[in-house]
């Protein structure tokens, strides 16, 4: 009968002898291997657990204290640093999923008379309804008209009330387009109000710095361009509305309302080139994560072998694929509204009325399209 020795610990509480830690896996009795060639193995058991199978193989619950190998642990420390680095993900994801969620159901209970309401509340949701409602009647007169001259040409008169009809059309139409310019009066205060916080920002910054401070002009001028051109444009806006009111001369309205088309011109074309830049910034990462899911599915990896990275992937692509969506919404609206204000920049007249009228259309539905609530109200019709 063999002699057995039993290590005593020492004044640590640890055995001397290092030879009696047991290997790692006991491949004679162990009943569950990994594949190596698997592309996504079972994770490495916590270090809890890992020390409860080894007090186990141990034969004694005190003997776990001693027999628990050293490179185990670490690579139990190892599996939970990356579990405290992606818990926050999952974490993260499972916010976005709940919200995601919420918001459709409540899609699903918004009635249509309250997102009219909330359009309505503001000065420019009132001037996204009647530029819609302005536009539409400018294509029914058209093809009215259209089919008037035609009647004329073939003989026919027109009735009365069709006379009639049409007057009051032409003159709500006008009424329409004045009072989206009053809704749109003093537009200018949100540029305004951006450049004096940057103003103050510096004051700020001069004071700690012991400099002297900077004047209002010289923000305005190392402002953004975007925000210096929506500033100089809502100040055209209102001199070429006070003109209408007849507040300031009429040569004076025709110049202001000719510098806010050209603001107006390219302000739209640096809108085309930011969303033809955001496009392909989305565009890129599309391509990224579509081949890393195109990897993955080549390597075998199924269903249920996926990871929460794959199925982070996923949900982002269905995010960019949104984004992209709504950036080619943007970009038709701009695009009709640069046909829009060519045609009197460059004093264009061939097919002008049919072209401004249904340009004008197209760009209020998908001025009222890009908001949030509205494709709700627009799939109810």
């Amino acid at each position: 009968m063999s002699h057995i020795s039993f290590p005593v610990p020492n004044e640590n509480g640890r055995p001397n002898e290092p030879s009696f830690y047991p290997p790692p896996f006991d491949t004679g009795s162990s009943a569950f291997q990994m594949n190596p060639l698997s592309s996504h193995p079972p994770r490495t058991p916590r270090a809890s657990l890992a020390s409860n199978s080894w007090g186990g193989l141990g034969g004694g619950g005190h003997a776990s204290m001693f027999t628990q190998p050293h490179d185990v642990h670490g690579h139990a420390q190892t599996f939970a640093a990356q579990d405290e680095i992606q818990e926050p993900e999952i974490v993260r994801d499972a916010e976005i999923d709940e919200e995601e969620e919420s918001v459709k159901e409540a899609e699903k209970n918004v009635a249509r008379s309250e997102v009219w309401r909330e359009m309505v509340l503001t000065s420019n949701g009132r001037d996204k309804a009647f530029k819609l409602i302005q536009y539409s009647i400018r294509v029914y007169l058209f093809f009215h008209t259209g089919v008037t001259a035609s009647r004329w040409l073939k003989g026919n008169t027109r009735p009365p009330w069709e006379e009639e009809l049409v007057k009051r059309l032409r003159s709500a139409m006008s009424g329409f387009s004045f009072s989206r310019k009053l809704l749109l009066l003093f537009n200018w205060l949100a540029p305004l109000t951006s450049i004096m916080a940057q103003q103050t920002e510096s004051l700020s910054s001069s004071r700690d710095k012991k400099l002297s401070p900077k004047p209002f002009l010289h923000a305005a001028l190392y402002a953004p361009p975007p925000v210096l051109l929506e500033l100089v444009n809502a100040f055209a806006d209102d001199l070429a509305t006070l003109a209408r009111l007849g507040l300031v001369g009429k040569r004076t309205g025709e110049r202001a309302e000719r510098f806010s088309d050209w603001c107006w011109f390219f302000s739209t074309l640096a809108g085309l080139v930011e969303n033809n830049l955001e496009r392909s910034v989305v565009g890129n990462l599309q391509q990224e994560i579509e081949s890393r899911l195109y990897s993955e599915s080549m390597g075998g990896a199924t269903a249920k072998s996926q990871g929460s990275g794959s199925k982070h992937d996923h949900k982002e692509l269905s995010r960019l694929q949104t984004k992209d969506y709504w950036l080619q919404i943007s970009r038709a609206k701009l695009v009709m509204d640069l046909i829009f204000v060519s045609y009197d920049l460059f004093r264009l007249r061939r097919a002008k009325e049919p072209v401004r009228a249904f340009a004008g259309l197209t760009a209020a539905i998908l001025r009222n399209t890009a908001i949030r609530p509205i494709p709700i109200v627009l799939s109810g019709f």
